[in-house]
């Protein structure tokens, strides 16, 4: 993803300071149902995280797409709307060492998990990162 100069999101003013909620480039999948042998969907973008909110664009099987949200540092939540040309797709998440987990929707039509994280962090889990999943995700079906 190239960084457009004149973009103030760009900037490094007022960046998060907070490691778990690092700028620039992120990857990570989509699936359309939950569990290990869930086929990944996998995506290409970058995010800025700034003063609560968080914005960015990338590239997935389904088109070009950009990100626009709100993360909380205290409660580890980040909630985004990835919008392209045709619909948009909510997601909800918690934040950890291992990037951002969660679910997606599209309302009254389709709903799966995620998992994003920065480029470079393994998106492979060792049994430890697993038992260090919230809650909220180790319910029957939803650990990727």
């Amino acid at each position: 993803m190239k960084k457009d100069a004149h973009d103030p999101s760009q900037s490094g003013e007022n960046l998060e300071t907070n490691p778990l909620f690092p700028s620039g480039e992120w990857e990570g999948f989509y699936t359309h149902e939950f569990g290990p042998q869930a086929h990944r969907h996998m995506m290409s973008f970058t995010l800025t995280f700034k003063n609560g909110t968080v914005s960015g664009s990338g590239l997935d099987d389904v088109a070009y797409f950009t990100w626009r949200g709100h993360y909380n540092t205290e409660t580890l939540r980040c909630s985004l709307h990835k919008t392209y040309p045709s619909h948009t797709v909510f997601y909800d998440g918690h934040v950890d060492q291992n990037g951002i987990w969660g679910t997606w929707e599209i309302p009254l039509f389709s709903r799966g998990g995620f998992h994003l994280w920065p480029k470079g962090l393994s998106e492979n889990l060792s049994l430890q990162d697993r038992a260090d999943v919230p809650e909220f995700f180790k319910r029957p079906g939803l650990i990727m």
